[in-house]
């Protein structure tokens, strides 16, 4: 009975499975698999206890700027030496400066909101509009002072105030009037000035009252744009001032000039800078007492502090270099003033070759005649 005992010991000793630790427990003739299960090591203690075949430790995928040992817890006896690798940080100045630069930007947009500016022809614009420039800009105030304020109290269909501008192109004050009346009169009022009446008329007819070939062509390029949907007097009024521009200068005769001065006094838009315009240029030139006239792409830069009102700013520089002897300004011509003789004559020489300036100012100063809105008041 004891040899079949010791046999069946042998057996399970056999054939129990042996646990590949290096610190083995003492082997015990009763041994269970929840006693296997509480001996054997936690994934911790292998990853913390020393091992010869333990894998090398990986390699930090960055390169490490500063290392830095942190003593180890002496509490906790699986505890070792940890080494924490910072990454490389090359620049950490420039994004701290543009935070900075950025709170500053937005601390000067709260410190000077926007100013809403509606059409000059509502009431009281006109006087938020003299308030604003006194204070933007100190030397427009002895001008608001001495000349008379702009006021824009008058209205016409931007159609019928565009075939006024065509009109008037390049002629006197009184020679536009008068082939102004004979269209007018042709088409059977100025209530009847709309696209389908000006396509009616012939060139030929339109040659009989004064019109002339050229023109003919500019009225009906601009009737025939309405009369397909390209143009429209409730787009227009409802078109931001960039795409107002955009969509008026595809009209064959309608320049930059036309349109600005079509956004300003039929309109009556707040914030238009007519920046070729000639007077317009001079009257900047003689208030910061510039050596030179400014180009039209320097305009923007010194009449910036003028928005969102430089449409009454442009009124107030017509009137300077007026008062200064420059020739007559668009102000004094949409008021209803006759041109000097020297312009006049000018005006008669428009069928020949003349300087790219002088011919500017002559279509500047005749296209404005009577174009409708602007006039000064006390």
């Amino acid at each position: 009975m004891g040899e079949q005992t010791q046999v069946q010991t042998q057996t399970q000793t056999q054939t129990q499975p042996q646990t590949p630790t290096p610190t083995q427990p003492p082997h015990h003739d009763s041994i269970d698999d929840t006693t296997i299960a509480e001996v054997s090591p936690t994934p911790t203690q292998l990853t913390n206890a020393p091992s010869q075949t333990s894998s090398p430790p990986s390699k930090i995928p960055f390169r490490p700027r500063k290392i830095r040992k942190l003593s180890p817890d002496t509490s906790d006896p699986n505890s070792s030496q940890q080494i924490v690798a910072l990454p490389d940080n090359p620049k950490p100045l420039p994004a701290a400066a543009k935070s900075a630069k950025s709170k500053a930007v937005q601390q000067r947009a709260l410190s000077a909101p926007k100013i809403a500016a509606r059409p000059l022809s509502c009431e009281g614009e006109v006087e938020a509009a003299i308030r604003h420039l006194r204070n933007a800009d100190p030397l427009l105030a002895p001008l608001i002072d001495l000349h008379q304020r702009p006021t824009f109290d008058t209205f016409q269909t931007p159609f019928l105030a565009l075939t006024r501008s065509i009109l008037y192109q390049q002629l006197a004050y009184k020679a536009g009037n008068s082939i102004y009346t004979r269209f007018v009169s042709l088409c059977g009022g100025e209530a009847c000035v709309v696209p389908e009446t000006v396509l009616a008329q012939t060139p030929q007819q339109l040659r009989q009252i004064g019109v002339s070939g050229r023109k003919a062509s500019y009225l009906h390029d601009l009737a025939r744009k309405y009369q397909n949907g390209i143009l429209s007097d409730a787009a227009i009024v409802n078109m931001d001032d960039k795409s107002l521009f955009t969509m008026l200068t595809m009209v064959n005769g309608i320049g930059s000039w036309s349109v600005h001065m079509f956004m300003i006094f039929s309109l009556h838009r707040p914030d238009v800078l007519p920046i070729n315009d000639l007077s317009m240029r001079k009257g900047v030139q003689l208030l910061y007492n510039l050596d030179e006239l400014p180009r039209p792409s320097q305009m923007e830069h010194l009449c910036e502090k003028w928005r969102p009102y430089r449409s009454v700013a442009a009124c107030y520089m017509w009137r300077f270099s007026e008062s200064k002897g420059a020739p007559s300004s668009a102000a004094a011509v949409a008021a209803g003033a006759t041109l000097p003789p020297q312009q006049q004559q000018e005006e008669q020489q428009q069928q020949h070759p003349q300087h790219p300036q002088q011919q500017q100012l002559m279509d500047s100063l005749s296209s404005l005649i009577n174009i409708g809105a602007c006039t000064w008041g006390p």
